[in-house]
């Protein structure tokens, strides 16, 4: 009867063992077009402390922006825009290695009144493309250099 225990013991525990690799979590590359999607939806919340705790203290931007200077650049978009509605079109990971990782997002834009309405509809004025390189910090992706700009209607990827 022992024999008989220690065999189902050793099945049950290889079974919970390939459960437990098959339900391992979200990989790296989950993790990195769910941050896009966290960011953007800090953006419609107009969040800049949420969106700022993804970026790198060596953060800058395509203009030299530092994180600073991001923090301030978004208060004063949060200050003239009401109603903001972002859809993320598409996104992608575009290079992924243990410690460094580039992605890249289509981004729809828009501001004004009826942000339900656009946002459902995925009615936008402007849309980006978002270019972002991230580190791994300790198991964290953190945004080390943005870029955007915009987009004609037929360069969405």
């Amino acid at each position: 009867m022992n024999k008989l225990r220690a065999w189902a013991a050793a099945v049950a525990a290889f079974w919970l063992l390939v459960a437990g690799l098959a339900c391992g979590g979200p990989t790296d590359e989950d993790l990195l077009l769910d941050l896009v999607d966290r960011v953007c939806t800090y953006g419609e919340e107009r969040d800049a402390p949420r969106i700022l705790n993804w970026l790198a203290d060596d953060y800058s931007d395509f203009r030299g922006r530092s994180k600073a200077e991001t923090e301030e650049m978004l208060n004063g978009y949060f200050r003239r825009y009401r109603g903001i509605a972002i859809n993320v079109l598409r996104s992608r990971v575009d290079e992924l290695t243990a410690e460094e990782a580039s992605v890249q997002a289509d981004i729809a834009f828009s501001s004004g009144a009826a942000k339900v309405f656009r946002k459902l509809a995925k009615v936008s004025f402007d849309n980006y493309r978002l270019k972002l390189n991230l580190r791994n910090s300790g198991g964290d992706w953190l945004v080390t250099y943005a870029e955007w700009r915009t987009l004609g209607a037929g360069e969405l990827f």
